[in-house]
């Protein structure tokens, strides 16, 4: 059967995607072209299908190349160029896209070749096993068992699930962006700091007031995070933080798109999955493609924590409390949400003479990149450089970058997409790709297709004459970024299916972001991406200091605050049963007693926004994050007890976690992964030490 339609600019797979070329309008014949083709190379495989890698794997993979590509690229969009058009497109044909993947998955010629293999694996490697297992399994957990009944309820709550996803996305990001505080008066801003104005004007300039500048108005404040975060931390008008405050935590939660309703079918659906697969719940569904054997095993680690944390999260607040009374604020009965951040900052301030705006104008985010690109030079031995105009981008402010090897060979590129746009651009920060490292996958002369990552993040953009200005909070979630960036672009996995994040069990694939985030502690490193935005001056030594006292200075409230989630959704999917425990929200309220310092208002719907868990993959694995930060501090541990200015020493243990963690993916398990490059098994301490709550 011959290729689809190649006139279509989404189903180009000879150069990366064409996004000057990618109209909305292309989605829905060029997906339904993919589909046609892909299944008539499907069925006529299944008639021929045999018990070897090459065809159990390697023709599967060529099966669906051009179906992934054109997916991804659409699903790509949908995050960072929404509108309406592309919403309506993705939705008329998701049904179909996973109609023809579950097809796939439920193949029982496929399946009976890959149980044969795997029952005589002859010369399969140590990744090829792997690989064949999760392959299998992932095939029972899409049902490949069921009776003919059953599979047939299975693949409508699939399909089902999936709309409810992308419902619950879209519906969080309209709420973001139809909320806009509109202030005209200089009370209304007062306490805000230079940048935030600045950007509050701007915001302004493109929503109907052309003359609004940042010393006279009028301000738009918005719920993205660059807009709210500043101003919850320096508005001294409390009414105006107690409205931004609860406009927060009650996103997607009113009128009629109200996500409660789909939050409450999306759990019924997946307790319903775990039953038909014979599971208790979905959380040990989740946990069976995880490196934690089972909750149990996830709650020991999150009671230890919770243990030492609480006490310092609970201490914290009251000094908070205390502080903003002695100081005029409201007095410690009184004192409520939208008061913390406010008041931690004030508290920082006096105590470690510290605040983290006089940070900001030492990170234009050019000179930033500049020190992240100069650190993996050191550790890994790549090199970035910039390809502005060598491909197409779907906004002018996206960058694209190449990155070379230690012989100038060229092995990967990627997109960077830094600002914030919450008109089309949903928040938060991810990286993503529909392009990995593949050598069957290779283009003609190439021994492999190289990894293309989309790097996503949501920064304040330049501002008249200054550029785009980063908080360290900011620089973190870069670095962070970065480290899933650099395991898809320097994987040395041939396979697909384990190369670079691919086959990486869910909480273990944020040891090399969270890894990153470390260096930005080291001052040498530090040094090397700060650079005040008018002078060049890198971050004096003083302001070094007071931002690693302020590194661990009131960590535990932070701490409980990812217990309380990750313990939410565990909950949820594991024992939570609607008829003894009540609403989604009671049983927050119940987790938020034991776990938080300060609890959420009532009305809060801090659900309704979660759109880790039910409009990504972290459904009962948000836990992963606090998981792979044990791994990623006891990483970093082997570099501090090198010592990190012993430069030969650390060039030399960055070579090796290259080699391992990086290079590896999920061609082995993660904890053998890590064992290669640590010497031994995982300990907790180092994270206790980095969280100040040893």
């Amino acid at each position: 059967m011959s290729s689809p339609a190649p006139s279509i600019p989404l189903l180009d797979r000879t150069k990366l995607p064409l996004f000057d070329q990618i109209e909305p309008n292309q989605v829905v014949p060029g997906i339904r072209a993919a589909i046609a083709d892909t299944q008539g190379k499907l069925e006529a495989f299944e008639a021929v299908v045999q018990p070897r890698w090459g065809d159990v794997d390697e023709e599967m993979t060529r099966i669906f190349a051009t179906l992934n590509r054109a997916w991804g690229t659409a699903y790509h969009l949908l995050g960072v160029h929404n509108s309406e058009e592309l919403r309506n497109a993705i939705a008329e044909v998701q049904p179909e896209v996973i109609a023809l993947v579950n097809r796939a998955s439920q193949s029982k010629s496929i399946y009976a070749a890959s149980k044969e293999l795997a029952g005589e694996p002859g010369d399969l490697d140590a990744a090829q096993r792997r690989i064949l297992g999760k392959s299998i399994h992932d095939m029972e957990l899409s049902g490949i068992a069921l009776g003919e009944d059953d599979l047939v309820t299975f693949n409508s709550q699939d399909s089902r699930l999936a709309a409810l996803s992308m419902e619950f996305g879209n519906t969080v990001l309209d709420a973001t962006r139809a909320f806009r505080m509109i202030l005209t008066e200089k009370d209304e801003v007062s306490g805000l700091p230079e940048t935030l104005l600045g950007m509050a004007a701007q915001s302004a300039s493109t929503n109907g007031s052309p003359e609004a500048t940042a010393e006279d108005g009028p301000w738009h404040i918005t719920l993205d995070f660059p807009s709210y975060g500043p101003f919850m931390e320096s508005a001294d008008r409390r009414d105006l933080r107690e409205k931004i405050y609860r406009a927060m935590v009650t996103r997607g939660s009113e009128g009629p798109d109200n996500n409660k309703p789909r939050i409450d079918e999306i759990l019924r659906l997946r307790a319903s999955q775990a039953k038909l697969l014979g599971y208790s719940n979905y959380a040990d569904i989740s946990l069976s493609r995880k490196m934690a054997k089972d909750v149990p095993e996830v709650r020991a680690l999150m009671e230890k924590v919770l243990g030492l944390a609480k006490p310092k999260g609970d201490a914290e607040i009251i000094e908070i409390r205390e502080f903003a009374a002695a100081k005029g604020g409201p007095a410690a009965s009184e004192f409520m949400n939208w008061d913390v951040s406010y008041w931690l900052k004030k508290l920082r301030v006096e105590r470690l003479d510290f605040d983290s705006e006089a940070l900001r104008p030492y990170f234009p985010l050019g000179k930033v990149l500049d020190g992240l690109f100069a650190l993996t030079n050191k550790l890994f031995g790549v090199r970035v450089e910039a390809a502005n105009g060598d491909t197409p981008v779907w906004n002018k402010d996206v960058h694209f970058f190449n990155v070379y090897d230690e012989d100038d060979s060229h092995i990967a590129s990627f997109y960077l997409d830094a600002t914030s746009r919450p008109e089309n651009k949903r928040g938060g920060a991810w990286v993503s790709g529909s392009i990995g490292r593949s050598v069957v996958l290779a283009p003609e002369g190439a021994t492999a297709q190289r990894a293309v990552p989309y790097v996503v993040c949501n920064f304040p953009g330049p501002v008249g004459d200054r550029p785009a200005l980063l908080s360290f909070g900011d620089v973190e979630t870069l670095f962070h970024e970065f480290g899933h960036a650099l395991q898809n672009m320097l994987t040395t996995v041939d396979y697909d299916a384990a190369s670079g994040t691919s086959g990486v069990e869910w909480d273990a694939v944020e040891l090399p972001s969270q890894f990153m985030e470390n260096w930005c502690y080291h001052k040498e490193t530090l040094q090397g991406f700060s650079g005040h935005w008018k002078t060049g001056e890198p971050l004096p030594d003083e302001l070094f200091q007071k931002l690693t006292e302020a590194r661990t200075f009131h960590t535990g409230s932070g701490v409980l605050r990812q217990l309380a989630f990750g313990e939410i959704d565990l909950a949820l999917h594991f024992d939570y049963n609607p008829a003894t425990d009540g609403t989604v929200f009671d049983l927050q309220r119940k987790v938020s007693e034991r776990t938080l310092p300060m609890m959420p208002l009532m009305e809060d719907r801090f659900l309704c926004a979660f759109t880790h868990v039910f409009a990504g993959g972290y459904a009962a694995g948000y836990y992963s994050y606090l998981w792979a930060e044990v791994l990623s501090a006891d990483a970093f541990g082997a570099f501090e007890e090198v010592g990190l200015d012993n430069d030969q020493a650390v060039r030399a243990l960055g070579r090796k976690f290259r080699d391992t963690v990086l290079a590896l993916g999920g061609s082995e398990k993660p904890a053998v992964v890590f064992e290669a490059f640590r010497g031994r098994a995982v300990e907790v301490d180092a994270l206790l030490r980095h969280r100040g709550i040893a």
